[in-house]
């Protein structure tokens, strides 16, 4: 008897790309077709643009964290870990799974989204004592982390511990950082009005950036809009200085300027997976080089896309122009990546994936925006109208508009509790806890583990 096995296609990642993918595959594909799996260690899809809101309460974690399991017709497997290692000529991927134990899982088809981890640099100090803003665990902690400090600045009797204690730190003057230091300045100003004791003049909050501009991709007239409105609540913003050193009680700047704070925050940026490195492929500042169809060159049914992949931009028209890491971009190739892995199955010519960019928006909080749709220019409600309405549409499942809608509307009518849920009282979540950067192997080990598992097979 003749046993038929239907192409396996695998999807790394369950982010914007990954989780489009996967959906489109769904829809698309017949159950007899293939078999589809994902790989991730979260059973949800988060959007990421929304954290700085749940760092700051106007957004509860569960409302940006879009559940993979919630509806019964998903046929999609999920191993519950994370991709260490890629052997590309075995076709077998290497997975940590969240109990810790390695497998192998062989595919037909890869796509891998494995995404970006935050970007740091060989600063003394920087990951022992800097806090990150990618993850839902790392906004959920750094809220309670401000308010702690008021709380404990408010006990405090010594005049220094408390002026430490009401200083807060952010690096990198991109979406990230801006709307971090927008948001939780707005949550810090509001919450000293509880706290008669503390002057609110104490409350200090610097934004710092390498770049000679806050956020240049929204032109001149909208970043310079966008710093006064953080100048105006009484953000200091210092560009062309990062830091030099950090330590438990302090910061030192590049400028030689030394700020006592408790608080770090590190939003400078992203780098690709460090899954990529197993490939053992060229990549282009970090990022798997793919061809406009997104495919790995040299490599039938090798797909990579989103932030760990430099994908050309087509639209731009411009030689080795390269579509940015945003959620914009990634929701269109998951679908795109879909649809190009169907071709290959049925034997029909892929397509190229060109999109042209429809705007950037920055929500600052509260009645403060700037956006640029279609390239037009908006400042204030009419931008937050922008920026929060395309938020909103962009949310995969009615049950998660509803619950952000919610709680748009109650944090606008009743305000902050302030209430620290008790991530205080577990482990650190600093940098070097978050992100297991040193957990993939390098191809070599790749290769030799996934040789040893086939002798043992035979």
């Amino acid at each position: 008897m003749n046993t038929v096995t239907r192409p396996r296609i695998l999807v790394v990642g369950a982010g914007f790309a990954g989780v489009e993918c996967v959906r489109r595959l769904e829809r698309k594909l017949s159950p007899d077709e293939a078999d589809v799996t994902l790989v991730t260690p979260r059973a949800y899809q988060l959007y990421l643009p929304l954290l700085p809101q749940v760092a700051s309460g106007v957004l509860t974690p569960q409302s940006i964290a879009v559940s993979l399991r919630r509806s019964k017709k998903y046929r999609t497997r999920i191993i519950p870990g994370g991709a260490i290692g890629v052997d590309l000529k075995a076709k077998v991927c290497v997975i940590r799974t969240i109990t810790d134990q390695i497998v192998d899982e062989p595919y037909d088809y890869i796509v891998l989204a494995p995404g970006s981890v935050t970007r740091t640099f060989d600063i003394p100090g920087l990951t022992d004592h800097a806090f990150g803003m990618k993850t839902l665990a790392e906004a959920a902690y750094v809220r309670d982390h401000v308010i702690s400090q008021l709380d404990l600045a408010d006990a405090s009797d010594d005049p220094a511990e408390r002026a430490a204690r009401l200083q807060f730190v952010v690096v990198g003057g991109g979406y990230a950082g801006t709307e971090t230091a927008a948001c939780l300045q707005r949550l810090t100003h509001a919450a000293v009005k509880r706290y008669p004791r503390l002057d609110p003049g104490l409350i200090k909050w610097h934004l710092i950036d390498i770049a000679p501009k806050l956020m240049p991709e929204l032109g001149d007239k909208l970043g310079h809009s966008a710093s006064e409105i953080l100048r105006r609540r009484g953000i200091e913003i210092s560009l062309g200085v990062s830091i030099d050193k950090a330590g438990p009680e302090e910061v030192t700047f590049t400028d030689g300027r030394v700020i006592p704070t408790r608080t770090l925050i590190w939003t400078a940026g992203v780098v690709a997976s460090p899954l990529i490195a197993t490939l053992g492929a060229e990549t282009v500042r970090g990022r798997l080089a793919v061809t406009t169809d997104m495919n790995l060159p040299g490599q039938d049914g090798v797909f990579a896309l989103g932030d760990a992949a430099a994908v050309p931009d087509e639209a731009k028209g411009v030689e080795g122009a390269m579509c940015p890491p945003t959620a914009q971009h990634a929701l269109r190739q998951g679908k795109h990546v879909a649809d190009n892995v169907i071709a290959t199955l049925r034997d029909q010519p892929m397509k190229p994936y060109v999109h042209k960019d429809l705007g950037l928006v920055v929500d600052l909080g509260g009645k403060d925006a700037v956006s640029k749709p279609l390239g037009i220019e908006l400042r204030g409600v009419p931008a937050q109208a922008v920026a929060r309405g395309y938020h909103w549409s962009a949310l995969r499942t009615n049950v998660a508009k509803t619950r952000v809608m919610t709680n748009w509307v109650l944090n606008a009518v009743a305000g902050d509790d302030f209430v620290r849920t008790g991530f205080q009282t577990g482990r650190s979540l600093k940098l070097k806890d978050m992100e297991a950067v040193s957990a993939c192997l390098t191809p070599e080990q790749v290769r030799a583990h996934v040789e040893g598992s086939e002798r043992i097979e035979q």
